[in-house]
């Protein structure tokens, strides 16, 4: 099951105020590569990997493989997912306020 196959899987209702899963739900897939996210259990926590690899449309493309003994809910599976590629990531105010400031010559001066 790819990325794009679990999240059209799942009840979108649960999911309307999660801004990622209505980008990833409206992003397009494009070609992607040959990559799997990768789920497994390791001290008792869920471990996501290539969760960050590439555009949104790629990474709706990736299969997603699932350690064979985990037993996991589909909604268990897209919500850890979610969170992985929430993680330290940026709103739309917070990137903005980045590049501008990384822009702003004065500012870079004073941090130099």
């Amino acid at each position: 099951m790819t990325l794009r196959d679990l999240i059209n899987s799942v009840d979108s209702e649960q999911y309307s105020k999660n801004p990622l899963y209505r980008k990833l739900h409206t992003t397009k897939p494009e070609y992607g590569y040959i990559r799997r996210i990768q789920v497994k259990e390791q001290d008792g926590q869920l471990v996501i990997t290539n969760a960050h690899i590439g555009s949104l449309g790629d990474i709706l493309t990736y299969v997603i493989e699932v350690a064979p003994d985990l037993n996991i809910s589909k909604v268990q599976l897209l919500d850890a997912i979610l969170q992985e590629m929430a993680k330290g990531g940026f709103s739309e105010d917070e990137e903005s306020a980045f590049w501008n400031d990384f822009d702003n010559l004065q500012k870079a001066k004073i941090i130099r």
